[in-house]
């Protein structure tokens, strides 16, 4: 499992964002987001250096991490479906 702190990601949209940019690398990537730890957890036979990449291209900081133990099931969130705030804040964020 890779684990990347993700400070700049501090929304359900960025959230989002960034699990379709790593599933447009490996669609059967399974991606787990902790937005309150700002950790972007994935299990994926792809490089670590290109899930970083494509993390980064999608407007984000990605830094590798070990991975963590795992937190708690309710803090974790799996794909894509979290609800968009307004407005996150965050630069690569088009919500506004």
């Amino acid at each position: 499992m890779l684990a990347f702190e993700v400070n700049d990601m501090t929304c359900g949209h960025c959230a989002s964002t960034i699990t379709k940019a790593v599933k447009t690398i490996d669609p059967g990537a399974d991606v787990q987001v902790d937005l309150g730890r700002h950790l972007v957890s994935v299990a994926t036979d792809a490089n670590a250096g290109i899930v970083q990449k494509a993390i980064a291209d999608a407007g984000y900081s990605p830094a590798q991490v070990n991975a963590p133990a795992a937190a708690p099931a309710s803090a974790v969130k799996r794909g894509a479906a979290a609800a968009p705030a307004t407005d996150c804040g965050a630069r690569a964020c088009t919500l506004t």
